[in-house]
């Protein structure tokens, strides 16, 4: 066993729209599962969407290689168009790897959105927080393309 690595990030965002509309895309499961679809060749196993306070939702896909990969999110505080608090934890294998508190908020910001995502992260026995921390951006750069293409329409 390695010591965990913890490590608090934020990303920000500018999103073309409103607050709400930007939030349309965390609250909405068609719109959420188009940006967070990260790797299109694994297989979704469940998609349990529960954006709720005090909800937990779930996903599991299977790897090429076979593993499986869990995502499981508890919803602690949702604020329309303002706010969202959760937490979450990753499994590879049926194992642990990270566990993070986050906070995302929405600020009008001159006709758009300035969206913070905080996380405060615990990177579980050599978990690749790097690749994570990565892997966060890359999926708020998809989240900004689609809203641009939504909002272009």
């Amino acid at each position: 066993m390695t010591p965990p690595e913890h490590a608090k990030f934020i990303v920000e965002r500018r999103l073309p729209g409103s607050p709400a509309h930007a939030f349309r895309f965390w609250a909405e499961p068609d719109l959420k599962r188009i940006w967070t679809g990260c790797h299109a060749d694994w297989e979704e196993l469940e998609n349990r969407f529960a954006f709720s306070p005090g909800a937990i939702e779930s996903v599991r896909w299977r790897m090429p290689d076979g593993q499986e990969f869990a995502v499981r999110i508890h919803y602690f505080e949702i604020l329309a168009a303002q706010r969202i608090v959760y937490a979450y934890d990753m499994a590879l294998g049926g194992r642990c790897i990270s566990v993070s508190l986050v906070t995302v908020e929405f600020v009008p910001a001159d006709g758009e959105t300035l969206m913070r995502f905080t996380e405060q992260a615990a990177f579980l026995d050599g978990s690749d927080s790097a690749a994570r921390i990565a892997g966060t951006h890359e999926g708020f750069d998809r989240l900004v393309l689609l809203m641009a293409e939504a909002h272009n329409a």
